[in-house]
């Protein structure tokens, strides 16, 4: 698969995902959250979306290149 993230539209149209937001968050809501969606054509991903507009749009990513950024931060 490629490593250009895909683009979804809204994030509520990811059904049953559960949010994560690092827990390093102060709370501010400026931050990113990150869902792992188990069913469906995004099963598998890395969902990224801005913890201030949870409808938004959502990023999604590869679990390998998902991880290369993470260890790329460090």
């Amino acid at each position: 698969m490629s490593a250009m993230p895909r683009y979804v539209r809204s994030s509520t149209s990811l059904h049953h995902v559960r949010w994560l937001r690092s827990s390093r968050s102060t709370g501010m809501n400026n931050c990113v959250e990150t869902a792992r969606p188990s069913t469906g054509p995004w099963s598998g991903m890395v969902a990224v979306r801005d913890s201030k507009n949870t409808a938004g749009p959502a990023l999604l990513f590869t679990p390998g290149v998902w991880e290369g950024f993470i260890t790329g931060l460090n």
